[in-house]
């Protein structure tokens, strides 16, 4: 699987996404700086990393889903290739529009960091194929504006589409319905807001997000 992380002036999950990718995927991803205009030819999958992309001027994302390199991801992915967006990473893809609705701040206004128990709401995308007969997982999550907002005409359609992935058992920062991840309509992009690639490794301390990472590998 070709693979390739955007970095962000603020990326602070960058090279925990590269070491993620290299270790379930075997191949080192190509590291995109923000200023780039082309991404490596035959790319199979782009991570948008978290983080504090420009220090969160504006509102979180906002400036980073205006960068050079995005314009070139989104035109991937309406192509079809896999993009997921972590955190930060999902903050920039609800701005670029790749998809729906808002990451608000947290409901409790502070800063959220632990280990998160989900549910696994769709086992059966290119993103979460791995998870089959898995009902629920554990990813940590870190952030301060994780607080999924959508009209509510949005939110039946993200659920009546399978587009709720991932949902909050214990909901930490007030996102509408406990919506911890969705996919666009196609499939190919996901946003998620708990860390996929700091739960690979038994050693750190979990592995519940490596099947994200082997769901992507198998889908290519």
């Amino acid at each position: 699987m070709k693979s390739a992380v955007i970095v962000f002036p603020g990326s602070n999950c960058d090279r925990d996404a590269f070491e993620a990718i290299k270790l379930i995927t075997g191949e080192a991803p190509a590291m995109v700086w923000h200023r780039e205009t082309e991404l490596p030819d035959g790319v199979d999958f782009i991570l948008v990393p978290g983080g504090f992309s420009y220090g969160d001027y504006l509102r979180s994302g906002a400036i980073a889903g205006r960068s050079p390199i995005m314009r070139e991801v989104v035109s991937a992915a309406d192509k079809g290739v896999a993009v997921m967006g972590v955190c930060n990473g999902f903050q920039t893809l609800t701005e670029t529009g790749l998809l729906p609705g808002a990451l608000l701040r947290n409901a409790n206004l502070h800063f959220v960091c632990k280990e998160q128990p989900l549910e696994i709401a769709n086992s059966n995308t290119r993103f979460t194929s791995a998870y089959s007969g898995t009902r629920d997982t554990v990813i940590p999550v870190a952030h301060h504006d994780g607080n999924y907002f959508a009209d509510e005409a949005t939110l039946d359609r993200l659920e009546g589409e399978g587009c709720v992935v991932f949902r909050y058992q214990g909901n930490p920062n007030g996102s509408a319905r406990d919506i911890a991840g969705v996919t666009n309509e196609a499939g190919n992009v996901m946003g998620l807001m708990p860390h996929p690639e700091r739960a690979v490794d038994q050693t750190h301390g979990g592995t519940g997000g490596r099947a994200v990472f082997e769901s992507l590998l198998g889908s290519v």
